[in-house]
């Protein structure tokens, strides 16, 4: 980490509550107006129902001695009733106060976790490789959630204790100056406990960061319908769950030793503050027994030092959790600095449309972060418009990787790859990918309509329009979907009520027909029919060049049957191109795609 960095956390250590305001206001600016004044009122109405208390004491007090006792009863029952109209406006702000902290609350979660969700879209593929972003991650979603709108609440608390303490201190400095100081003297151990902990809890929970995502993923294999197969199969239940509750019983007992060494200080500290109270109360019943304290002033500053003495552990209480939220923000701060590397350049070059000259690897070598390993070893290699491409290879080969450079996922280490001759780099970002259409070998299967999961496709369509149907008709996909209970409109996958499962290969089906929504100038298929029989993969590259409609397409498989009619099969080993040419060269070559098809086809001989 740089020193700037270091420099940049500490200060927001120390100021962390202002750009969390600034992220509570923007959420809902009225709810947070309307908490800021239900805040005043409640801090400074308690302190005038004091008041309104000593007038009614000290009036009763002065009735023993009048004549006029009616005149005496109707003025402590004005007082009353002033007092009573004091108390039904607290009532009406405490009821007014968890409406608005409930909205309040609802509208910073969800615009916290918007934010979040943002910058996880505008992030490089790059981050999602590294565990270190994960960390980072799983600390922001924990922070993100309340941290913000604790912040306020704590805020609100002081402002709201500070508005009661300076009117106490002021009373208490008028009777014994001492007595205020006692007050704030009093609160110093509390305060230095919580704040020592504060430090303790946050470096240990950054520590353990990556023992609580271990744990969550332990928990994610034992319930995720994913897993749900193998591990039944394997009997692997009792083993992850006991590897789950072992970290989780080392984090509890740390995190509890943590809680008993701060309980056994804060003990401390809060006898030492209680001793000092009761020396106080001590003193104000020794000046009322000698006559310098009238019942009316005992019952003032009674109540004045009761609620300054809680005005005053809240304000403590308040000002170490803001401590310790501005502590923990830094985890949010920390991932919300993340910056995207893959990002658009200074002056844009418009994507020419159509292409002309195609498509050109110079040079290209890449490297994963973190990693000794090149995947991809000086590519040179020409793919012109409207050609059929193929690229075929043992896996770790190099071959989805080379896609995912000519999407712009990464940038390549070395070299530069072209589109008719400008580097990919000058392109707008979304407006180069909107150039292909790629279905990986991982697609997701989406637990949403059949019509919705090939709409994703493309969805600058209409969600209803015909061209999704026509799309599944390409892919195979609209068999399949008619025969659902709901046709188009039914729920695929179980993750939902009334959902239908399909099987590997119809989802593959269905990937594939998103893949041909787009009208994109290349489409790119990675392992497009590994999941279908030998009928539906047959039908599929039976009429290919017809489903492309004069696409440039881009094939990687492992079946070398589904790329014989490519124009060029390109063939790869260790992250570069060891040989090149079209099916019936390469079989002539004798060389490495001729023995891997020789191979493949005596399984059918």
């Amino acid at each position: 980490m740089t020193i700037s960095r270091i420099l940049t956390l500490k200060i927001r250590q120390i100021l962390g509550f202002l750009p969390a305001l600034q992220l509570v206001w923007r959420s809902c600016p009225g709810w947070t107006l309307a908490r800021i004044t239900i805040v005043v009122l409640q801090g400074t109405l308690p302190l005038l129902s004091f008041y309104l208390t000593k007038l009614v004491v000290d009036s009763i007090a002065a009735s023993f001695t009048l004549a006029d006792k009616t005149a005496a009863f109707r003025q402590i029952t004005i007082l009353l009733g002033w007092a009573g109209v004091v108390m039904l406006i607290i009532t009406l702000c405490s009821a007014l106060s968890d409406l608005v902290n409930t909205a309040q609350s609802q509208r910073v979660t969800d615009y916290m976790q918007s934010i979040l969700q943002a910058k996880s879209i505008a992030v490089d593929l790059e981050y999602y490789e590294n565990p270190q972003y994960h960390d980072t991650l799983q600390r922001a979603q924990q922070e993100a959630a309340y941290r913000p709108n604790q912040i306020l609440n704590r805020l609100v608390q002081v402002a709201q204790n500070g508005i009661a303490l300076f009117a106490i201190t002021g009373l208490l400095l008028s009777l014994y100056w001492w007595f205020a100081i006692l007050l704030f003297l009093a609160a110093v151990p509390v305060l230095l406990v919580r704040l020592k902990y504060a430090r303790l809890m946050y470096g240990w929970q950054r520590k353990r960061t990556p023992m609580e995502r271990r744990a969550a993923y332990f928990s994610w294999l034992l319930t995720s319908d994913l897993s749900a197969k193998e591990i039944r199969l394997f009997d692997l239940g009792p083993l992850f769950m006991q590897r789950f509750q072992h970290l989780r019983q080392q984090l509890y007992q740390e995190r509890l030793s943590l809680a008993s060494r701060r309980a056994i200080a804060n003990l401390g500290a809060q006898a030492i503050t209680g001793l000092a109270m009761f020396a106080a109360y001590g003193f104000m019943l020794y000046q009322a027994i000698q006559g310098t304290f009238t019942l009316g002033d005992l019952a003032l500053y009674h109540q004045a030092f009761q609620r300054g003495r809680s005005a005053l552990q809240g304000g403590v209480s308040n000002l170490s959790g803001l401590y310790e939220d501005n502590l923990f923000l830094v985890n949010l701060y920390e991932f919300l600095d993340l910056k995207p590397k893959i990002t658009d350049p200074a002056t844009i070059e418009p994507v020419p449309q159509p292409m002309t000259t195609g498509i050109m690897f110079e040079q290209v070598s890449f490297q994963y972060p973190a990693t000794a390993r090149e995947a991809l070893k000086a590519i040179n290699l020409t793919i012109n418009p409207g050609e059929i491409v193929a690229f075929v290879g043992e896996n770790g080969s190099g071959k989805t990787t080379l896609i995912k450079l000519l999407c712009r996922l990464y940038d390549p280490t070395a070299g530069r790859i072209t589109l008719d001759g400008v580097d990919l780099r000058q392109f707008q970002v979304a407006a180069l990918r909107r150039t292909f259409s790629v279905i990986f070998q991982d697609y997701m299967k989406y637990p949403f309509t059949a019509q919705e999961n090939i709409w994703f496709g493309n969805i600058d369509l209409p969600p209803t329009a015909d061209h999704i149907s026509k799309a599944a008709f390409r892919s195979g996909a609209d068999q399949v979907i008619k025969s659902l209970p709901q046709g188009y409109d039914t729920t695929l996958g179980k993750l939902f009520e009334q959902g239908e499962e399909l099987s590997i290969g119809q989802w593959q089906k269905i990937a594939l027909a998103r893949a041909f929504l787009r009208h994109s100038q290349v489409i790119v298929l990675d392992e497009p029919t590994s999941a279908m029989d030998p009928k539906a993969e047959y039908e599929v590259f039976k009429k290919f060049r017809q489903l492309i409609e004069g696409q440039t397409a881009i094939l990687i498989s492992h079946r070398l049957s589904t790329v014989k009619m490519a124009d060029c099969i390109y063939v790869m080993a260790n992250g570069a191109i060891v040989e090149r040419g079209t099916h019936d060269e390469l079989i002539q070559q004798g060389g490495t795609y001729a023995h891997l098809f020789e191979t493949q086809a005596k399984r059918y001989r």
